[in-house]
Parts: structure tokens; sequence; C-alpha cells
């Protein structure tokens, strides 16, 4: 599967942004889909996860309440909707998937996934 990751840009602190995750290649029915954000000088790190079967959605503490996950099967792409948007926040966003499903304890983790889009860069001016 080929992911591409889109939606970015520059917006002010409090604004939102949503962004897109398309999939190529494959159904992501079955996958796995992440989210992972990487700032300037940090390493990258986890924001939210779809578990394939879509019984199980989890975000990181940083953006529990303001970001919400979703899938839509007929546009085959995974959404991050991101509302009040913090400096903090600003970082390349890319998303991640794997065929099958993530045990809990690992799903943050980089290394689970096996395909990794392009990242979209957000940009949150305060």
């Amino acid at each position: 599967v080929q992911l591409q990751a889109s939606g970015g840009g520059l917006v002010q602190a409090g604004g939102s942004l949503r962004l897109s995750c398309a999939a190529s290649g494959d159904t992501l029915r079955t996958y796995t889909v992440g989210w992972f954000r990487q700032a300037p000088g940090k390493e990258r790190e986890f924001v939210s996860v779809f578990r394939s079967g879509g019984s199980f959605i989890y975000y990181a503490e940083s953006v529990k309440g303001r970001f919400t996950i979703s899938r839509d099967n007929a546009e085959n792409t995974v959404y991050l909707q991101m509302n009040s948007l913090r400096p903090e926040d600003t970082a390349v966003y890319y998303c991640a998937a794997r065929n099958g499903r993530i045990i809990t304890s690992q799903v943050s983790q980089t290394g689970a996934y096996d395909y990794w889009g392009r990242g979209t860069l957000v940009t949150v001016s305060s």
C-alpha cells in the first residue's frame, strides 16, 4: 500500500486543520493506521491510531480532546481532525500503516508500522 498525507498548512493558535492519509494499492479496511509527528530537532512521536476492525482508537495525551481520527472506507482515507491547535503542535505529520492488528502496547511505536507516507507540514503560529 502507498500512503499520501496531505492537508497541512499554516494556522493560527486556536485554529483547525484536517489532515488526510489517502491510500492506494490496497484497501485500508484491514490496516491499522497511525498518525505520528516530528518537530524540528525532536524524535518522531505518536499522535493517534485507528486499529483495524475499527474498535480501537487511541490518542497521545498531548492531543486528547483536541484531535479526532476517523476512517472513510469508501474514500480509502484516514483523517486527523485537529482543533484548538497550539504552537507546540507544529511538526511534520506522517501517517503509517500495518496490515492487520497491532497489539495495544505497540501502537505508539514507529517500528510497529510497515508503511509510511511522506509527511505534511503543520505550522501553528502564536
